[in-house]
């Protein structure tokens, strides 16, 4: 049965995690992003890579890596999803390592495991495992693309079967579109070069689907700890604003509904931990596990940061104000690796629910 409390050690790395965005990361930026959409966020992407490996923690120690698990990564996630930082982990250190990974590549992985380069996998951003095509020429809108160095692309190959494909900077056009969320920005992604392969066929199918899955599996974590943020945030600010001489907490309608999200958030917690487990156990369950914490952990992340809002009151409709960034990053990852209805569909197919 998998585990789903946190050893000692991802309390420890989510204790480094906190302490370095604190340090890293102006609470201001990802508000600024979109007036500022070409402001360098590199520092902080090097501090994390640098200072804690986070750019090498699912690769093996042979490869330059850290050789942790999807345990670890779910607990770096929640701490970014926190902060919405505006870092690639996901897109490169999760998703397009792991297609690395599921290739037997050894010659692109040590370069990212050290944070000297990051990756996408090139393919819209609402592409699930089992759901995606082969880019023809282009594909849009694509994650994480506008600071990556290598570009991962299945393409179709002689025969007509997958080749997926390296291909560097230079050998492809970034055209950035427009965000909701402009802490993760998108961009149409066209191929100009002839890149190198490095898997085919069946290979390339199964590491594209292994990328996604995990990409699936641990956004669920980002979700969390988005909507961990949102909770404790209007918990706090429900004690200190007062209306008619009392705290607004002490209102039983305001009660109810802080009562009401912690326990869909105990909820959330408990199939995000499921998915990370499964994915790091290779447990059979885990395409379940996978399908249903998206289902859930997206509605809830959108919940929680549309109740933080509602109940900020005034305040929580300005720009100050930080929980409209994770109002948009709730809303953007709720699109993002396949929606809510179209994992519910995959849950149906996997424990064999008949069509309604």
């Amino acid at each position: 049965m998998t585990d789903l409390l946190y050893t000692d050690v991802e309390e420890s790395l989510r204790s480094s995690v906190r302490s370095t965005l604190q340090r890293a990361l102006d609470d201001g930026l990802p508000a600024r992003l979109a007036d500022e959409p070409d402001a360098d966020v590199s520092a902080l992407w090097r501090a994390l890579a640098e200072q804690l490996g986070l750019a090498g923690l699912l690769v093996p120690e042979s490869l330059g890596g850290v050789g942790a698990s999807a345990r670890e990564a779910a607990v770096v996630l929640e701490e970014l999803g926190r902060t919405v930082a505006p870092t690639p982990f996901l897109t490169s250190a999760v998703i397009a390592t792991t297609a690395l990974l599921a290739t037997g590549d050894e010659q692109h992985l040590p370069a990212l495991a050290s944070g000297e380069r990051t990756a996408t996998l090139v393919l819209p951003w609402t592409a699930r495992r089992g759901a995606w095509s082969p880019v023809d020429g282009s594909a849009e809108p694509v994650a994480g693309a506008l600071g990556a160095d290598l570009f991962l692309v299945p393409t179709r190959g002689e025969g007509g079967g997958t080749s997926l494909r390296a291909y560097g900077r230079d050998e492809v056009d970034l055209e950035p579109i427009v965000s909701l969320d402009m802490t993760r920005p998108l961009a149409r992604v066209t191929l100009t070069g002839a890149g190198s392969e490095i898997a085919s066929g069946a290979a390339a199918d199964e590491a594209v689907d292994a990328a996604l899955a995990s990409g699936a599996a641990l956004l669920a974590s980002e979700q969390l700890g988005l909507a961990q943020w949102c909770l404790e945030t209007t918990v706090e600010y429900a004690k200190t604003r007062v209306q008619f001489a009392r705290p607004i907490g002490s209102f039983q309608a305001i009660k109810h509904r802080l009562a009401d999200l912690y326990l869909l958030l105990v909820n959330a917690q408990a199939a995000a931990r499921h998915a990370a487990g499964t994915l790091a156990d290779g447990d059979d369950d885990q395409l379940v596990s996978q399908a249903t914490a998206q289902a859930f952990c997206s509605d809830a992340a959108v919940h929680a940061a549309e109740e933080a809002l509602q109940l900020h009151g005034g305040i929580g409709m300005t720009w100050e104000a930080p929980v409209h960034t994770r109002l948009k990053r709730a809303k953007a990852d709720q699109l993002a690796l396949g929606t809510p209805d179209r994992h519910r569909s995959d849950l149906a197919v996997l424990v064999d629910l008949p069509a309604s």
